[in-house]
């Protein structure tokens, strides 16, 4: 009768972690789409292909609580990783939250926390973040984007123009110093990399919105959602996700705290 309780007690805690496994890993591979040109996220080696940062860390330990091999895709933007939830050619999608989104996809709780802001030429009046809520201040950020959604939403005495994609730094910088635009809206890790570039422009002081990084699923699976959740709070509660951002040297960049905490 003893190597029946023991199979029982192994039954008990097998299942729970099989649940997961054919909840958030269909296929047997957990699939993780991730926005493949923000920092705060990972980083993809142009060389190799590596993918690095604080994605990967994440979902290698989700792989490794499941019992599967994983594979990380560098996604060209929010609508490529909706895209590939719909159509389940991935399984989680990694990206700030924002309402619009949410009519498309299910998020589970936030993971870690982005904060944003501008970056200015050098020599701008501008030193805080509502200092660019005036008249005649030039603001861009990339559309549909984190901070485009917010700022668009936020903004009292001013708007926001928007481009398609991200520019290079290059870019950005040519049009702050070409007087093309006043301020660029991004993540303050991305800014930072900017400025320590290029000289002749700086970072606000503060930041208009933290963003709460989240994982996304096709809609629709509540318990799908809830195992995600669980095992994200589990995670968060290790120190794996601060450990992971500081390891990557992100600037202003936390973890957040797990669900309930």
């Amino acid at each position: 009768m003893q190597w029946l309780r023991r199979f029982l007690l192994l039954s008990v805690m097998v299942l729970p972690c099989a649940a997961q496994t054919a909840a958030l890993a269909p296929t047997g591979t957990l699939r993780a789409a991730f926005l493949g040109d923000n920092p705060v996220l990972g980083r993809v080696d142009a060389k190799t292909g590596a993918v690095t940062g604080p994605v990967a860390d994440l979902v290698k330990e989700l792989a490794r609580r499941m019992g599967v091999p994983y594979t990380l895709i560098p996604a060209a933007g929010a609508r490529d990783i909706i895209n590939r939830l719909q159509a389940h050619t991935a399984d989680l999608g990694f990206m700030a939250y924002n309402a619009g989104r949410a009519a498309d996809v299910d998020f589970s709780a936030p993971w870690l926390l982005m904060p944003n802001s501008y970056i200015v030429r050098g020599d701008s009046p501008l030193q805080k973040v509502e200092d660019a809520d005036a008249t005649g201040v030039h603001i861009v950020a990339v559309k549909n984007d984190t901070q485009d959604v917010y700022l668009s939403a936020h903004l009292k005495n001013n708007r926001v123009d928007t481009v398609a994609t991200m520019p290079a730094l290059e870019e950005i910088e040519s049009m702050l110093l070409g007087g093309k635009i006043d301020a660029f809206a991004a993540n303050r890790q991305r800014l930072m990399e900017a400025a320590a570039r290029f000289p002749k422009l700086r970072v606000l002081s503060d930041n208009y919105f933290v963003a709460g990084q989240a994982v996304a699923l096709a809609k629709g699976d509540a318990d799908r959602l809830g195992a995600l959740n669980k095992m994200l709070g589990e995670v968060l509660a290790t120190g794996l996700v601060k450990t992971s951002i500081e390891r990557a040297g992100l600037l202003g960049v936390d973890a957040a705290a797990p669900l309930g905490r």
